[in-house]
């Protein structure tokens, strides 16, 4: 039976440290070991209504380096929801490859690849959630930290995608969670009252960021104005100003607290080029870790789906 990568909650608890030790051993296993092929004559899909350098050079690459090919389908390939049905565009890819994955705008359009689709699908983003991000987050922590007991983590920007996915996440383990954001950009009210009542996790929710900072293990930021949303960029900005991740604000933690962003940055807007190039700014281990958390999931999923 196929398995999907879809939401975080997918996925157990003893499942998400298979995920942190797997993407630990593949790492190590790529840079070492090239005879390590899992994919070897499999195919990937890839659909990107939305487009991304990260995401395509991790997933691409990634699949390659473990023995398989991966196909790049891009807006003007693939009108998904407009030019063809989801449904058939599903369908049709899984005659062809061994596993989707898909980077799009409309999270109703992933569920429904999964449910039409015969062959594993990856959600490589939606403007409601982004789950391989927030794996690669998580297992940069660990790698940094080499645990994620008494962790708090603070997100300092708009209530997005990301912060559903870390929200989705203090459902599956325990930390403190704290997104702190101006009023009005908080992030969905249904998930947050969901992982507030699992009961797992500490989450709160501040219009406060130097309060909200206050013993942060990390401090995670993302760009105020997400794709689609650029014609508010400069409202966002007035409105995000106090929201800026700084050095005053790294400084205000307490403590040694490390910086990551999901990338691309906007330096100068949502952070500055002092932290970002910091010692304590782990984003570019952030982005590589990408290809080796996605390759993980990818590898479970196949497995899974065999059994």
């Amino acid at each position: 039976m196929k398995r999907d990568f879809l939401h975080i909650t997918d996925y157990s608890k003893d499942e998400f440290w298979d995920f942190i030790e797997r993407s630990s051993w593949i790492k190590n296993k790529i840079n070492n070991d090239s005879s390590y092929k899992p994919f070897d004559s499999k195919t990937l899909a890839m659909i990107f209504a939305k487009p991304s350098a990260r995401t395509r050079v991790s997933f691409e690459v990634g699949f390659f380096r473990l023995g398989g090919h991966a196909l790049f389908l891009g807006p003007n390939d693939i009108g998904i929801g407009k030019r063809e049905s989801v449904a058939d565009i599903a369908r049709v890819m899984s005659r062809f490859n061994d596993m989707i994955m898909a980077r799009l705008f409309d999270h109703e359009h992933i569920l429904e690849l999964s449910e039409f689709a015969s062959v594993p699908v990856v959600n490589g983003l939606t403007n409601y959630n982004h789950p391989c991000q927030i794996m690669a987050d998580i297992f940069t922590i660990y790698e940094h930290r080499q645990s994620l007991d008494d962790l708090k983590v603070v997100y300092v920007g708009d209530g997005n995608n990301i912060v559903h996915s870390w929200m989705e996440l203090s459902m599956v383990i325990p930390f403190n969670l704290t997104i702190a954001c101006p009023e009005g950009f908080s992030p969905d009210k249904d998930l947050t009252n969901k992982a507030k009542n699992k009961g797992l996790s500490e989450i709160e929710i501040s219009h406060d960021p130097f309060d909200a900072v206050k013993n942060a293990d990390v401090i995670y930021t993302d760009v105020w104005a997400s794709m689609g949303q650029k014609e508010e960029a400069e409202e966002r900005r007035r409105k995000f100003k106090n929201f800026q991740v700084n050095k005053k604000l790294m400084d205000h933690t307490g403590k040694h607290t490390y910086f990551m962003h999901c990338l691309p940055a906007e330096r100068g807007i949502e952070v500055t080029d002092e932290v970002c190039d910091s010692e304590y700014s782990i984003i570019f281990d952030e982005a590589e870790n990408r290809m080796h958390a996605q390759n993980a999931i990818m590898v479970k999923m196949m497995e899974d789906s065999r059994q």
